[in-house]
This record gives C-alpha cells, sequence and structure tokens, in this order.
C-alpha cells in the first residue's frame, strides 16, 4: 500500500511539473484570445476601429454589453499577461534564450520562439489601444451629490461620464470608483459651528437645487452599488475560507494523514493532557465496574458474551485508544486544513483590494450613522465581552478550545499571562479610540456611553 501511494505521489508530481512548464505557454494563448476577441469585436461593429462607449452606430444597451465584454477582455489579457512574466521567471522558456544560445535550438524551438513574440506584440498593440496614459496630476472627483453630500465618483483624466445613465456593474468599472464620503475626513474636521447646523444648511440647499432629484437618483444608484460589492466581500471572507478548510480536510489532508498516520510510531496521544484524559477515563470505567460487581450486578452483556472483568478491561482500553488515535490525527489534519484556509482567506483580501475599500467605506457609514445610543450600546457589549469584569473566564474557554483543537497543551502559565496582559491593551485601545476620534466625532454618543455605562 505505501508502495502504490507513492507511485501515485510520484505521477502527481510529475503531472504538476509539467503543468507547470506549460504555464507560460498557456498564458499567453489565453491572453492572445481575450486581444483576438477584442479585435473581432472591433472588425464587426465598428469597421476597425477602437470600441467607443460613444459610439452613434448602436443603441446604449448595445454599447453596454461591448464595453463589459472589453473590460473582460482586457482584464483578462492583463491577469494573463502577468501570469505569463511570473512565470517566465521560474520556467526555462524557450523565446528567453533563443538569442542567448542559438547553436542549442532547432528550427522549431525558433519557430516557437517566432510565433511567441508576435503573439506578444498582437497583444501589447490591442492592449495600447485602451491604456490611458499616466495622469501627472492627481485625479479630480466629480461629485453625483452636493459638494457636502457623501459620496463622488472619481473622474479618471480622459474619460468622460456619460449623464443620466443608470449606475450599475456594466457600464461603471470597479477600478475607477473611489468613494469619499463623510467617514473618511469626518475624523479630521473642525468648524466653528456644530456639524448639525452645517448639515441642515446643507440639506435646505439641496432641496432648493433644481437637479437634487436626479443626484438624490444617482447618490441611491451608488450607495446601493456599493452595498451590494461589500455583502458580496463579506460573504466571500466568510464562505471562501469555510469551505476551503472543510474540503481540504475531507478530501486532501484528511486521507493523507489517515494513511501516513501510524499510532505505533507516532504514538497515540500527541500531548500529556490527552493521556491524562484516558486513563481517568480507563480508570473511571474500572471503578465502575469493581462496584458494580461487589453489588452483585452482572454487566450490561449478553448471558453467552460474558467475560472476565480482565477481558472487559483490555476491550475498553482498546477502544479508548482508537478513540484518541482518531482525536490525535484529527488535531493533526486541523493544523494543515486551517493553514489552507488562512492563505484562502490572504487571497480574497489580496485579490479585493478596491472591494476592501468600499467595504471599509460602508462599514464606516453604517456604525457612524447609527444613533448616540445605539453606539454607547455596542461599545458597551464589546468592551464587558472582551474587557469586561468576566471577560477573563471566555479568554481562558477561547484559549483552552482553540488549543485543544490544535492538538496542543493548554498551557496555563501563558494563557493567564494573555488574559492579564491583552485584555488590558484592548481596553487601552478602546478609551483612546473613544477619547481620540468618537469624542470629536460625536460628544453626545459619547456622553450617553458614559450615562449607560455609570447606571
Amino acid at each position: 500500500m505505501s508502495q502504490s501511494f507513492f507511485n501515485g505521489l510520484g505521477r502527481s508530481l510529475r503531472s504538476a511539473n509539467r503543468w507547470l512548464l506549460q504555464t507560460p505557454e498557456r498564458a499567453l494563448d489565453q491572453a492572445y484570445e481575450a486581444a483576438l476577441s477584442i479585435k473581432a469585436i472591433e472588425d464587426q461593429h465598428f469597421n476597425g476601429e477602437k470600441i467607443s462607449a460613444n459610439s452613434p452606430q448602436h443603441s446604449e444597451n448595445v454599447l453596454n454589453f461591448f464595453q463589459s465584454e472589453l473590460k473582460k477582455n482586457l482584464k483578462l489579457a492583463d491577469i494573463r499577461l502577468t501570469e505569463f512574466r511570473a512565470s517566465r521567471v521560474v520556467v526555462d522558456s524557450t523565446n528567453s534564450t533563443l538569442y542567448n544560445r542559438p547553436a542549442n535550438y532547432s528550427l522549431r524551438d525558433r519557430e516557437k520562439a517566432e510565433a511567441t513574440l508576435e503573439k506578444l506584440r498582437f497583444v501589447d498593440s490591442i492592449l495600447a489601444r485602451y491604456t490611458e496614459p499616466k495622469p501627472s496630476t492627481s485625479k479630480a472627483l466629480i461629485p453625483i451629490s452636493q459638494p457636502n453630500g457623501s459620496t463622488y465618483i472619481t473622474q479618471i483624466p480622459g474619460k468622460s461620464v456619460r449623464p443620466n445613465v443608470p449606475l450599475t456593474a456594466t457600464n461603471i468599472d470597479l477600478s475607477e470608483i473611489q468613494f469619499n464620503g463623510d467617514d473618511n475626513s469626518i475624523l479630521d474636521k473642525t468648524g466653528v459651528l456644530p456639524r448639525s447646523i452645517l448639515g441642515t444648511l446643507g440639506r435646505i440647499k439641496r432641496d432648493l437645487d433644481p437637479n437634487s432629484e436626479e443626484q438624490v437618483v444617482q447618490t441611491f444608484r451608488v450607495s446601493k452599488f456599493k452595498t451590494l460589492i461589500s455583502i458580496r466581500l463579506i460573504l466571500l471572507l466568510i464562505i471562501v475560507p469555510l469551505l476551503v478548510q472543510q474540503l481540504s480536510k475531507t478530501f486532501l489532508v484528511g486521507p493523507l494523514v489517515d494513511r501516513l498516520w501510524a499510532p505505533s510510531q507516532t504514538g497515540i496521544f500527541l500531548n500529556f493532557e490527552l493521556e491524562e484524559e484516558a486513563l481517568q477515563e480507563f480508570n473511571t470505567f474500572r471503578e465502575r465496574l469493581e462496584f458494580d460487581r461487589l453489588l452483585g450486578k452482572a454487566p450490561a452483556i449478553a448471558e453467552a458474551e460474558a467475560k472476565t472483568d480482565e477481558e472487559l478491561l483490555q476491550e475498553k482500553a482498546q477502544e479508548i485508544a482508537a478513540s484518541y488515535t482518531q482525536t490525535s490525527a484529527n488535531a493533526v489534519k486541523n493544523v494543515f486544513s486551517d493553514a489552507l484556509s488562512v492563505v484562502a482567506f490572504a487571497i480574497v483580501l489580496i485579490t479585493n483590494r478596491r472591494g476592501l475599500e468600499i467595504l471599509k467605506s460602508f462599514i464606516d457609514e453604517t456604525v457612524y450613522g447609527l444613533s448616540d445610543s445605539a453606539k454607547a450600546f455596542i461599545i458597551i457589549l464589546f468592551t464587558d465581552i472582551f474587557v469586561g469584569f468576566h471577560s477573563p473566564h471566555g479568554w481562558e474557554v477561547l484559549l483552552e478550545g482553540l488549543a485543544k483543537h490544535f492538538g496542543l497543551p493548554a498551557n496555563r502559565e501563558f494563557i493567564f499571562l494573555f488574559i492579564a496582559t491583552f485584555p488590558v491593551i484592548l481596553d487601552t485601545i478602546f478609551k483612546y479610540w473613544i477619547f481620540r476620534y468618537l469624542n470629536r466625532i460625536s460628544p453626545s454618543a459619547v456622553a450617553t456611553y458614559k450615562n449607560m455605562n455609570e447606571t
């Protein structure tokens, strides 16, 4: 069985090696196909010219469709070119060494290298048509609400914004949107007049504006778009790591650990606490069996299967050993599957940086938009849970459960040291945030918090 396992592992490694060696060519082919798709749209629908959102030849919905296809293919080509460049660092591609050692390569290799260069030139020529020059100045902000409103759209220099166009995922590129609300600058605002008076004046001015209805609709569309992106990202951050953890534990890590785990070599128990629990369970069974014998009670087994105390104890010991062997193996599975879930979580964060900015803006608007009593209630709830009088018991249970999850012994000294330091640091951070930020943004919320905390 071990020989077949290593043979299968060797075949998997050889297959992975072939896949890695083919990565540059595969990535370039996909980028080339995306560029061909863009070129086909240009030739068939725009007379060979650049795909434009202002073309009079097509209706608005058709232009939106072409724009979405263009953005999809441009993004795909850019990603695959990045994959092509990154993989060539590892893989020694033919066209990268052709002109350094021409005598070592056949005519077929030279033709392959020339084909690679032609594909690169074609992809670069297509991408160059839709690549805007980097601006020398900062981005201009075009407000879709009043200047004192809470939402702006970033205007990329050289690009125009069409009025009266619904703000949807098909005609708004996420990379071209920047939400700058009051929450981004609210922490640094100070003024002579209270913000409530300024907000009232701004609301009156906005109501008197003849274009206020259109601006409110646009603001609502952006808010809806931002909410959808934030909810989608939150679900991704929760569901993707959980799925990776469960699937890897069931189909990848679990079978490998079950196949390689040998209790006779590695031991049944990962730590002394598991061994003590097993001994305590065994002693309890032995004492109960002896107590029943002294009382004249027969064991709960059929008379035809009557066994001596020694045989019953031996069976119980084997049952306990099998149970704790499975517990130890499960702890090892948790270590690797949780590590993979953390990697998946990091990948989701890295690949959704713009979404994280929108999520931060959404959370800030939600939190700072709460009433004063709601803010005070949330602050008291979190502080009492994490740094309150009874929080050490919760931290102790949490740390012990975490140690058991990974098969580690619960170090009492470390747990007590953690409880003596971390909640104190967390409490200091809470108080600093209340003093430094919340006291400037919403003094009434701080006053409500103090009154609720004193009662």
